[in-house]
């Protein structure tokens, strides 16, 4: 199978969920900057959430980039990952509807959990098509951040009963340890692309 497809659907499906999640952005009627102040909170889940979906999209780009072969079980993997995903600017919407309420607040790390558990799926359902030597395998078999991630999220999904905004600043620091691809994917990556060119 040919994964170019699968490619670009996928990154159709990211551009659609962050155009979404801009829509909500409603502007004030006002023409004044005191009629903004309202909607920082607004405006900083969006950021979050932006975020979020600029995160896998980078990390999603990096793992199909190091995959070789997919077959029918690496399509519905992906488009789990892509349901989950999709999720997200529907529970940004309701968290900001209801001024960071512990359900909303709570659901939308659900949501996260879910992202991040669906994208692990989606690795390891690329480990069983490829070799136990190739690059993904190799690379990304240890998992850690996403357990990291899933673990925070158990944690902060309870914790929005009693203190949101503690939530909130635990879906913030998870988004600081996936803000850059895995390393040692990039550089090997990086290390074929030159091959390539050279062998070109």
């Amino acid at each position: 199978m040919n994964k170019s497809r699968l490619e670009a659907f996928s990154d159709g499906l990211f551009a659609v969920v962050i155009t979404i999640m801009v829509l909500e952005l409603d502007a004030p009627s006002d023409a004044t900057l005191a009629s903004l102040v309202p909607l920082i909170p607004v405006f900083l889940s969006y950021v979050l959430s932006f975020i979020y979906g600029s995160i896998f999209w980078i990390n999603h780009h990096h793992l199909l980039a190091a995959t070789r072969r997919i077959n029918s079980a690496v399509l519905w993997a992906n488009l789990n990952f892509l349901f989950w995903l999709s999720l997200i600017p529907f529970f940004t919407s309701w968290v900001d509807e209801n001024h960071i309420s512990p359900v909303p607040v709570a659901a939308y790390g659900v949501s996260l959990f879910m992202v991040v558990a669906s994208y692990r799926i989606l690795e390891l359902v690329l480990f069983k098509v490829h070799d136990a030597d190739a690059l993904l395998v190799r690379i990304l078999r240890p998992g850690r951040r996403e357990k990291v991630s899933m673990i925070a999220f158990l944690v902060a999904i309870p914790l929005a009963f009693v203190h949101s905004f503690v939530s909130l600043g635990i879906y913030v620091f998870v988004a600081a340890i996936w803000f850059m691809p895995e390393r040692a994917l990039e550089r090997a990556l990086a290390r074929y692309d030159i091959c390539d060119l050279k062998q070109n």
